[in-house]
């Protein structure tokens, strides 16, 4: 495990988001060193971090990458082979006589445990786990599958159908139970699902309920009541996490509406002065994500015909005054009493619901905005999914779902960018050869040179690349395979570049026509260019999957994609299409509101 540990280390990005920041380089390298000193023994000679080199183990581990990328098309068949049996063997389960696909059938291997955010733990050596640690949940007439370790045991084997788990086991980093359960698109997590969903829609009906007798008791003159009311306005129109306490020394220190602290809030931000009702919250939330806004309380958004959001500024004050930075500004509640005092109004009613709820209801109310739009039915499926999108991304900004901006996304942004620019200037030079054809100086007009011997090439390239990859044995020939092959396709890449920046001209002097149709099909080319970049630039620190995959009820989806002909595979990937099967048989004018809560569950 020891020779193991120093593996994982290496195998870490040094630039990455763990290695790549002092803040986290320094409780990842503290955590690691210290298990890695525990697993050495005390009499090791290694003492010191610094003075280890982990570099001839990061230079191996890149030389096997290398030699992996030269697998031959026949080796990843049998490779692909291999995986679907190993899928067949243990991917599936009889469950009361139906067939059910199983999610996390492989077991997690050891390794260096990586957290959200500034995680106190990350760095730590995840153990391997031994089959001595594993219970196992099946029916008592099922034959106890083969350990697989010789010399190994299964810890328990349990016949429990009260559970839906069918092995459990603990991890050594957080001291939590893991489990191996059914996946997303089966028959369990699609009922658990739709009782969500129906929980949430339940809300229309009671919404305007709570929020009556929340606007009476933000001005009650027991303390509590006024934390309870103005803890369920934060949670109902911020749409924030309930929060908890949280041992910082286990866990990182991220906060929700309950465990908010006073160094959370700043009042009048931009100093204004007057009557000014703007908070500052800034604060990491779950994932150790930033939620970082400037809340208006004396807006009309948050008022309305109540003033209940300058009567929660207000109280906000009131919780704030003489108290410490570091002290929590609910300081009378807590979640269990929250949860408590909502259940009052519904059955089964949690803080968690209100975001499944407004998540669902602000994607119904922004798609249906779209759709009153005058110019709603000249538009083509593929700016429909933009609009969608944006109405996704409006639910993401609600319920603060971020994500951290990739090399990989930048990369893709500029290249896009560059396509644009590319676009533009081709569509200037074709109004230019327009003038030139009126004008009858078709001499001027620039012509496309050849192509074909740059495509020859690189399809050469590329099946020389294939040739060595079939006939390399050493790793020295897999790694010359595997180079020539990065070579080839980006001769490949580089003969589509040059194709790309003379597109726009012809072979043999174009009609004034012919100019006439590229210009209009580039005019084309380049609203959906611009289109694609603003989309991508507008959502790129935004997860629009999140909302999508847990809190936006996928019937809304699913009816507005039929009203608008749009197709489902542009809205839902594969596997969200196989997660929510049950939601696709709605009509196109479904609606989310309490009614659907009364419809019966019938699996498909």
């Amino acid at each position: 495990m020891t020779y193991h540990s120093a593996t994982f280390f290496a195998a870490m990005d040094p630039e990455g988001m763990h290695l790549g920041s002092p803040k986290t380089a320094k409780i990842f390298i503290k955590n690691f060193f210290a298990d890695f000193k525990a697993l050495l023994g005390r009499r090791h000679i290694i003492k010191d971090f610094a003075k280890c080199d982990f570099g001839p183990i990061q230079r191996h581990l890149n030389e096997q990458k290398i030699i992996k990328k030269a697998i031959t098309d026949e080796e990843k068949k049998v490779r692909k082979a291999g995986t679907n049996r190993v899928l067949f063997h243990y991917g599936f389960a009889l469950v009361d006589g139906h067939l059910e696909r199983v999610g996390n059938y492989n077991m997690e291997p050891p390794g260096t445990f990586r957290g959200r955010g500034a995680h106190p733990k990350m760095g730590k050596i995840k153990a391997r786990v031994i089959p001595e640690q594993v219970q196992l949940n099946f029916s008592e007439c099922a034959p106890v599958p083969r350990c697989p370790m010789p010399g190994h045991a299964w810890g328990e084997v349990r016949h429990d159908p009260q559970v839906q788990w069918l092995a459990q086991w603990k991890e050594n980093i957080n001291n939590q139970l893991k489990y191996m359960q059914m996946a997303a698109q089966s028959s369990f997590k699609g009922k658990s699902d739709r009782q969500k969903y129906s929980k949430a829609a339940l809300l229309c009906d009671n919404i305007n309920k709570i929020r009556t007798a929340t606007r009476k008791a933000l001005r009650a003159k027991k303390t509590e009541e006024r934390q309870l009311a103005t803890a369920v306005w934060v949670i109902d129109r911020l749409a924030l996490r309930v929060g908890g306490e949280k041992d910082t020394d286990e866990e990182a220190d991220t906060v929700g509406c309950c465990s908010l602290r006073v160094e959370h809030m700043t009042f009048d931000p931009n100093e204004e002065g007057g009557d000014n009702k703007e908070i500052e919250l800034e604060f990491l939330g779950k994932d150790s994500m930033l939620y970082k806004q400037t809340i208006d309380f004396g807006s009309d958004l948050y008022n309305q015909s109540d003033n209940m959001g300058k009567q929660v500024y207000d109280n906000f004050k009131k919780f704030c005054k003489n108290k410490r930075k570091s002290e929590e500004i609910f300081d009378k509640i807590n979640p269990t009493m929250l949860n408590q005092h909502l259940k009052q109004f519904m059955d089964g009613l949690t803080a968690k619901v209100f975001r499944t709820y407004n998540a669902s209801k602000t994607l119904q109310e922004e798609l249906a905005k779209k759709e009153q739009s005058s110019i709603w039915k000249s538009l083509t499926a593929s700016e429909k999914v933009v609009e969608y999108n944006n109405g996704n991304r409006e639910v993401a900004i609600l319920c603060n779902h971020q994500r951290s901006v990739s090399k990989a996304q930048e990369t893709q942004l500029e290249t896009l960018g560059n396509k644009l620019h590319t676009l533009k200037k081709q569509k200037k030079i074709l109004k230019k050869m327009l003038k030139l054809i009126t004008a009858g100086k078709t001499e001027k007009i620039p012509l496309k040179k050849s192509e074909k011997e740059m495509i020859e090439a690189a399809g050469e390239a590329i099946a020389k690349a294939k040739r060595m990859k079939e006939e390399a044995k050493t790793n020295e020939e897999k790694i010359a395979a595997t180079e020539a092959d990065e070579a080839a396709k980006q001769q490949r890449r580089d003969c589509n570049d040059a194709k790309f920046v003379q597109a726009h001209l012809w072979d043999k002097i174009p009609t004034q026509d012919q100019v006439i149709k590229k210009i209009n099909s580039w005019t084309a080319k380049i609203a959906k260019k611009e289109m694609d970049l603003k989309h991508k630039d507008d959502n790129k620190e935004v997860s629009l999957g999140t909302s999508k995959i847990n809190y936006m009820d996928p019937r809304i989806s699913v009816a507005w994609c039929k009203r608008n002909e749009v197709p489902i595979e542009k809205i839902f990937p594969i596997s969200l299409r196989g997660k929510f099967n049950w939601a696709m048989a709605v009509k196109p004018d479904w609606e989310f509101n309490a009614s659907i809560a009364k419809q019966k569950w019938k699996p498909k």
